[in-house]
């Protein structure tokens, strides 16, 4: 119990839980445990029944659907402070995606029986809520993005959203964005090589350097000039 309590201020660096009032987020943090998971191991699947809510304290988590012929589309990367899986504790369906550590993950379960009961306090419910509204503005940006924007112009835009830790959404951009190319590709459904070729691109314009599993921004402001052209 006095080991989750000491992560406290590490996580009250997402802008979420620490907003949350301290009775909220002691008994969130006394009442998980800890779990730890390799490379490739999967938290949850999709389909799979409702279960807990779900902190990641370290490392990340991809969440992913695969399609009939086994295509993967990854939705979003998870980073250390993110609070996740609350859909199917409030609408009481399966998952809806798989969650899978992309490199070892310690993850807080806080199991259902307390999330209900966190649900009764006004506090939490409209932070539940505001989380839910974050997210779905998030997604119909994608979907937005997908259908209006260039290939580029999506590009431009998700390593924004990545350098802000996508799903936590800090107000800060970070210079290393943690994520390979074939992730990337992955997030916006397009080819590695239609990907390689507008990096490059974009690495020649001094916007970004490629590194081995990451993405430096140099230019924010480049990149921000690239999102808003289509």
């Amino acid at each position: 119990m006095q080991t989750n309590l000491s992560l406290m201020p590490q996580l009250c660096a997402n802008p979420w839980f620490g907003a949350l009032p301290l009775r909220e987020r002691r008994l969130m943090l006394s009442q998980s445990e800890m779990i730890r998971l390799r490379p490739g191991e999967m938290l949850f699947r999709q389909g799979d029944p409702p279960g807990n809510l779900y902190a990641l304290v370290q490392g990340s988590l991809k969440m992913s659907t695969l399609s009939e012929d086994g295509k993967e589309a990854i939705l979003v990367v998870l980073e250390s402070g993110t609070w996740f899986g609350e859909i199917s504790l409030i609408d009481h369906q399966p998952r809806t995606h798989d969650a899978t550590a992309l490199a070892q993950a310690e993850v807080l379960v806080l199991p259902r029986t307390v999330f209900d009961h966190l649900m009764k306090s006004n506090a939490f419910a409209r932070a539940i809520a505001a989380m839910l509204a974050a997210r779905i503005r998030l997604l119909y940006g994608i979907v937005e993005d997908a259908t209006l924007r260039t290939t580029r112009a999506r590009i431009a835009r998700r390593l924004l959203l990545l350098a802000r830790g996508d799903a936590t959404m800090s107000a800060h951009i970070r210079p290393k964005v943690p994520v390979s190319q074939e992730a990337l590709a992955m997030m916006l459904g397009i080819t590695r090589q239609t990907l390689s070729k507008e990096l490059k691109l974009l690495m020649e314009q001094g916007a970004i350097r490629l590194g081995y599993g990451y993405i430096e921004v140099l230019s924010a402001a480049q990149l921000q000039t690239y999102s808003e052209r289509g």
